[in-house]
């Protein structure tokens, strides 16, 4: 299992870098006004994909937490042990 997941992560980064090859344009983006930025095509793309992939983590690492504290607040509390009746005896 290890070495497929090597394997995928490998040819992600092997389709990552021909595109990166093929694609290193430059793209001038319109920022507000008459501001301009020039910026290489792959970067642009990773910025993007880090607007949209941060956030949602963050989103789920605070839901996960939440989730993990509440369900140790809302645990059954452990029962102390019940005194022995007069008269048994223990063994």
């Amino acid at each position: 299992m290890r070495f497929l997941r090597l394997l995928f992560w490998l040819f992600l980064a092997l389709l990552a870098a021909l595109f990166m090859g093929r694609n290193w344009n430059d793209v001038t983006v319109d920022l507000w006004g008459n501001v301009q930025a020039d910026i290489k095509l792959p970067l642009l793309v990773l910025i993007a994909f880090l607007f949209g992939y941060v956030p949602t983590t963050i989103r789920w690492r605070l839901r996960c937490w939440q989730l993990r504290k509440s369900a140790r607040t809302t645990a059954a509390p452990v029962m102390p042990p019940i005194p022995p009746v007069a008269g048994e005896t223990q063994p």
